[in-house]
């Protein structure tokens, strides 16, 4: 996979849980109609216009099923699609093929359709030097293929996870005691190359957040007056991270506003797939 985002040991362990979700004994009615190896090429069909996005999980699913498997694509992670394209042409064992379909079309619609609309999202802040970022609401199992989806579609990751960097929240200013307090402790405890993060919620904790030092605050659901005040208050000081209940609506104005960064959580769980399809199925001669 491009981007660097997984390794092929990582990737092949979130696909076999797929398949096993799938496949917990064996595919019976594959198994009933083609008992014996049996060659076949099959089309990989767009069905809506958008970005692609997944094909080499695409290709593993069938690899890890039929060692000779192979994709012979028409495209590339990134493109821009349109319903009736011919992605591409699988060749495998017609039982792999059927028993595969599901799992690897479930990657791929589902990682296209999240590069569909962050590419949408991020083309409303073309001009601006405001970033948009994903965040960790995503699907369980499918983490690393949504973030890379996000990528794809232009986008910018946020931490990983929760060893990736330092996101103080509203409880754990609470189990803290204070904003001041919870910057302290993060950065005696942090390595000095992790930056700081702090939510805020009102231009009170905005201006403590600052006073201690915060590298990024995050603005949640503040309105546009107040994310307005806030950059003000904020210049030179620290980065600011508009949050909370993002859509495609608000990102200009935000931008325009002058944040650095847009997060926005329905890039991952809100992303409608973008649908494929496997048609014409034919042995091979």
């Amino acid at each position: 996979m491009n981007n660097g985002v997984l390794n092929t040991i990582l990737w092949d362990d979130y696909i076999m849980r797929a398949l096993r979700e799938d496949i917990t004994s064996d595919d019976v009615t594959t198994q009933a109609i083609m008992p014996e190896p049996f060659m076949v090429t099959v089309d990989l069909i767009c069905k809506q216009d958008g970005v692609l996005c997944g094909l080499d999980v695409f290709e593993r699913v069938f690899q890890m099923l039929c060692d000779n498997s192979s994709f012979r694509a028409n495209f590339k992670d990134g493109d821009e699609i349109r319903k009736g394209d011919v992605i591409g042409v699988l060749v495998g064992d017609g039982r792999a093929v059927l028993s595969g379909e599901r799992t690897a079309l479930n990657f791929l619609q589902r990682m296209s359709g999240i590069a569909t609309l962050t590419r949408s999202m991020v083309k409303e802040l073309e001009g601006y030097s405001t970033k948009l970022l994903d965040t960790r609401k995503t699907t369980p199992n499918m983490r690393p293929f949504e973030k890379y989806a996000v990528r794809i579609g232009g986008g910018t990751n946020h931490r990983y996870n929760l060893s990736d960097g330092v996101l103080i929240k509203d409880n754990h200013i609470g189990a803290a005691g204070s904003i001041t307090k919870a910057v302290e402790m993060a950065r005696a405890y942090a390595p000095f190359v992790r930056k700081i993060e702090v939510e805020v919620e009102n231009l009170e904790m905005l201006q403590e957040a600052l006073d201690a030092k915060a590298d990024i605050i995050m603005l949640d659901n503040m309105t546009d007056e107040m994310t307005a005040q806030a950059v003000a208050m904020a210049k030179g000081k620290a980065d600011l991270e508009a949050s909370g209940n993002m859509n495609k609506d608000r990102l200009k104005k935000l931008a325009e506003i002058g944040v650095d960064y847009i997060s926005c959580g329905a890039l991952t769980h809100s992303a409608p797939i973008l649908d494929f399809s496997m048609k014409n199925l034919k042995p091979i001669e």
